[in-house]
């Protein structure tokens, strides 16, 4: 079970808007290119930025939900696909996330080992997910930890972040429960491709 399985739900939320952007001329890409940027700029902004930004955190990673499901509304609804637009939307989705986790790891008890951890984790099971469709499967988006449910629980440590002055020493403890959930998302992804492909 992951929170990308309420995806269709959001996007028909969104709907309405991404025709209004269709109308106006804006493209797949560059709503894929705007997230990444931005993605960038927040997460090293944070790097240095008092730990209260931190609570700003949520709300980026929420807009950049909506900004995913924007760019694959235009590409697939309004006939914006593209050789690049896969590129571009596989490759900066793990530079945005690796950016946005990055800032964790200032932030004590985290360090570089357990936030690295994640980072890793997380990158090669979105390489996991892309690798199916070598095998004649789907894109797999399978979780317990897909992008979507590692925005909310980096979400949730982030309000924590902004809510105290300073974190228990076990707290490391739950970065590292996530890049092991990384790993359970990587193995799940290869079972589900492979079932799929039977």
């Amino acid at each position: 079970m992951s929170i990308y399985s309420l995806k269709s739900r959001f996007q028909n939320l969104l709907r309405p808007f991404v025709r209004a952007l269709y109308r106006i001329g804006v493209t797949a890409n560059q709503v894929t290119l705007l997230a990444c940027i931005l993605s960038i700029a927040l997460g090293v902004f944070l790097i240095r930025a008092d730990r209260i930004w931190f609570a700003a955190f949520p709300g980026w990673m929420f807009v950049r939900m909506a900004l995913n499901a924007i760019d694959g509304m235009l590409a697939r609804e309004f006939g914006q696909k593209s050789k690049l637009g896969a590129y571009l939307n596989e490759l900066t989705d793990v530079i945005s996330d690796a950016t946005l986790y990055l800032p964790f790891a200032f932030v004590a008890p985290f360090d570089w080992r357990s936030v690295g951890a994640v980072i890793f984790a997380a990158a090669l099971a979105e390489f996991t997910g892309v690798v199916a469709v070598m095998t004649g499967a789907s894109r797999r988006y399978d979780g317990p930890m897909g992008k979507s449910d590692r925005a909310f629980v980096f979400s949730v440590i982030a309000i924590w972040i902004a809510a105290t002055r300073a974190l228990p020493v076990w707290a490391n403890w739950v970065m590292w429960a996530i890049a092991l959930a990384g790993v359970a998302t990587v193995l799940n992804r290869i079972r589900a491709g492979l079932r799929e492909v039977r």
